[in-house]
């Protein structure tokens, strides 16, 4: 068991809310009846912590080392990308536990007590209105068995935050008459008695709040065409049609949002207007003026970001064979990049470098196990092209659709991941991630494991090479210290970047320093101001860095 939660295991957390949303939610979307039922609690929040974990990979060296700093980028990306009130509350209540952890470099017990007891604070904050029996009360229940709890071990205090929000769980229906009469608990709690087993789980190995959880809600499990409440509400809130959100910046001050919130709610209800504290705020209102909402803001600040839901169109359930339309999978060989593709939403399949025949049965298990009718594959690694044909031939003879586009390096899946649309059609999809890929230029640097003999000349082991598109470019004497691997990097983009480019995409291997994206960001600010970088932790062995110029 874990005694302190450091920056790498609030980085773990994150990542298995990602992972606990996306396996619940469609079992949260189904019991989404206030505060409209809309059918996308669960939906909102995978997609708003996502967003807090593509910021938390995304983020500088501080956020890798110090717990209270990675809480902090969690917090900021999670308002960035907030979905619906769900995400919203979400937000604050990471906020909030920021604010309780700044400057804090490992949370224990007591500073996890805080950080729970800070961020239920903010959630309330963070809605007009607080209503019993939602999320906010889960939230206020966690926090206050965690004061209570006799013991300052950190998974004491988990543990008993867990089990409270459990239990605060099962009692929504007692609180709000809409959920008693459709027969569910509330759906954003459910979902933050994912979070907490989530947290519980990296700390213990062991998850034991959930079952609590699933039995309130298992025992009656809510379709739409179930439900009256689902068809008296298909064609939108009772008294509201439209879902509007933005992101506000250059606000005045304190008093120019509380003007804002004043407004909005004299035009709706479910009103937040939330900061970061850093000049960033997010809005969210349901009503029926779309246009006074968004002007609200514009008298306010400057709101960016605009989106408009109605709740009309909001997808029914369907029976079908299949849980869902569409997936990407992917076979990653590390862990940092396991993360980053589970940020992007994607299903990934962890191998190991000696699994051999293994790799293909695994892959088969993970395609099969998306329930999707149509499964793109996409192999970081040519060496796993193999494998993934193989088990692409076996579930296709299973009845799914499932095309392989192989890939020679990881940032040509990256790019490929990046142009997924499953609005798409599934074959103009595949060609769209097949084109995005072949177009991403690939570079590598390497250290030699031995002599060798290279199309420009011999090398020794220890020095470094740098490959562009699998071809040696250059060769730097070693040893492979800080300055001959910077030496390198900027000498395989500078070749890479002779046929133009406005994307840089940096992936660092496990032995790889900070200082060389410094480096490379520096020499691109210098050289090729036009051109973004963008860096990742990859983790790979084979490679101290992966670089893709699209």
């Amino acid at each position: 068991m874990l005694q302190a939660l450091d920056a790498a295991q609030v980085r773990r957390w994150a990542v298995a809310c990602v992972q606990a949303l996306d396996a619940h939610r469609e079992a949260i979307d189904s019991i989404n009846v206030y505060p409209v039922a809309d059918g996308d609690t669960g939906s909102n929040l995978l997609h708003t912590m996502r967003a807090a974990l593509d910021a938390l990979l995304r983020a500088p060296a501080r956020a890798r080392t110090d717990a209270g700093a990675a809480v902090s980028v969690l917090a900021r990306g999670a308002l960035t990308g907030a979905r619906g009130n769900s995400g919203v509350i979400v937000s604050q209540f990471l906020r909030g536990s920021a604010d309780a952890l700044a400057d804090v470099g490992a949370v224990l017990g007591p500073g996890l007590r805080a950080a729970l007891t800070s961020g239920a604070e903010r959630a309330r904050a963070a809605m007009a209105e607080p209503v019993p029996g939602t999320m906010i009360t889960v939230f206020e229940a966690a926090a206050r068995a965690a004061r209570d709890e006799s013991s300052d071990a950190l998974q004491d205090v988990a543990a008993a935050a867990a089990t409270a929000a459990a239990a605060a769980l099962a009692e929504t229906p007692r609180q709000l008459a809409v959920l008693a009469e459709a027969g569910v608990v509330d759906a954003g709690g459910r979902g933050v008695v994912v979070l907490f087993d989530a947290l519980l789980a990296v700390l213990t190995g062991q998850p034991a709040a959930l079952a609590a959880a699933q039995r309130a809600t298992e025992e009656r499990v809510v379709r739409p065409q179930e439900s009256s409440l689902y068809t008296s509400r298909e064609s939108g809130s009772d008294a509201f049609a439209y879902e509007v959100m933005y992101l506000l910046e250059q606000v005045a001050d304190e008093h120019a949002a509380d003007g804002l919130r004043d407004t909005l709610v004299g035009l709706g209800d479910s009103v937040s207007v939330v900061g970061d504290g850093d000049g960033l705020w997010t809005v969210h209102v349901h009503c029926n003026d779309i246009g006074a909402a968004i002007e609200a803001g514009v008298d306010a600040g400057r709101p960016r970001q605009i989106r408009v839901a109605r709740f009309a169109d909001a997808p029914s359930a369907e029976s079908n064979r299949f849980a869902k339309d569409r997936a990407v999978v992917v076979p990653s060989r590390s862990t940092e990049f396991t993360d980053l593709l589970i940020s992007e939403g994607v299903t990934v399949c962890r191998v190991g470098d000696d699994d051999g025949d293994g790799a293909a049965h695994r892959l088969l298990a993970t395609i099969t196990g998306t329930s999707a009718a149509h499964v793109t594959v996409l192999p970081a690694d040519p060496a796993l092209v193999e494998a993934a044909d193989e088990a692409a031939i076996r579930a296709v003879a299973a009845g799914q659709d499932v095309v392989v586009v192989p890939g020679a390096s990881a940032v040509q899946v990256l790019a490929a991941v990046a142009v997924h649309d499953p609005r798409r059609r599934a074959s103009d999809d595949v060609v769209a991630m097949a084109e995005a890929a072949a177009a991403t230029r690939r570079g590598e640097v390497v250290v030699a494991t031995e002599d060798a003999i290279t199309w420009i000349g011999a090398c020794e082991a220890g020095d470094v090479l740098g490959f562009a598109d699998g071809e040696v470019v250059l060769i730097e004497p070693g040893p492979a210290d800080v300055a001959a691997l910077d030496r390198a990097a900027t000498g395989v983009v500078s070749r890479m970047l002779t046929m133009g480019g406005e994307l840089v995409t940096a992936l660092l291997g496990a032995e790889a320093s900070d200082e060389l994206a410094t480096e490379l960001e520096d020499y691109l600010r210098r050289v090729h101001p036009e051109t973004e970088l963008v860096v990742y932790q990859g983790g790979q062995r084979d490679a101290v860095l992966v670089l893709g110029v699209e």
